[in-house]
């Protein structure tokens, strides 16, 4: 799908073109063989300060009924994304590569390994500790929230546009200011409560150098 008419969108003085999208269709099925919906991936061809990257925009499948029975469908989407990175990459063998969202599961489990494979980075991996992550359920971190990147980011020599750094923008005013939850992320919802706050996750980052 072409894109020429949409504008660049400007991200804190970073300018990213959409050149293309598509939205790739995750199929599950439940145990009696019917259809099982959940979100799709999406792919989006683009410019990063006149730099081509393919990003892949991921909301994978709840673990809401427990996540040993639905980690497949974590790994059917983690199989999902490798078809699409093996097209991306018979258009460009080359191509810089940016998978994020919401995975529904750490950076060391089976469904992220798959998604990471041999050519992809997660700087994730490391920020998941006792103390902090992106989301926290029954007072344990979780880091379901993630960015990997293809590995042509990481080149020192003769790379224009390189990976700098990652984190969790985990500020004062996202945070429960007080009670049993203090500094959880501050959520919108409590159930049908609503208390004002921005989301249950923090966000995650990566920044990147462009010479």
């Amino acid at each position: 799908m072409s894109a020429e008419s949409i504008p660049p969108y400007c991200i804190e003085k970073i300018f990213f073109t959409i050149l293309k999208f598509e939205a790739h269709t995750l199929f599950l099925e439940t145990e009696t063989g019917q259809r099982d919906f959940t979100r799709d991936v999406l792919h989006i061809k683009g410019r990063l300060e006149d730099q081509e990257v393919y990003v892949l925009i991921n909301h994978w499948p709840s673990r809401r009924a427990g996540a040993n029975s639905t980690g497949h469908k974590r790994i059917k989407a983690a199989e999902k994304n490798r078809e699409i990175i093996a097209q991306i990459k018979e258009e460009n063998s080359n191509a810089r590569i940016i998978v994020m969202g919401d995975f529904n599961t750490d950076p060391t489990s089976k469904p992220i390994a798959l998604l990471k494979n041999t050519d992809l980075f997660n700087p994730m991996e490391l920020l998941l500790t006792r103390y902090e992550g992106s989301l926290n359920y029954k007072s344990e971190w979780n880091l379901f929230d993630q960015i990997l990147i293809s590995h042509n980011f990481l080149q020192l020599h003769g790379n224009s546009f390189r990976f700098k750094k990652s984190g969790i923008y985990n500020k004062r005013e996202l945070k429960e200011p007080k009670g049993r939850f203090k500094g959880n992320p501050f959520r919108t919802y409590a159930g049908k409560k609503y208390l004002g706050g921005i989301s249950d996750h923090f966000p995650v980052f990566v920044i990147f150098e462009i010479n």
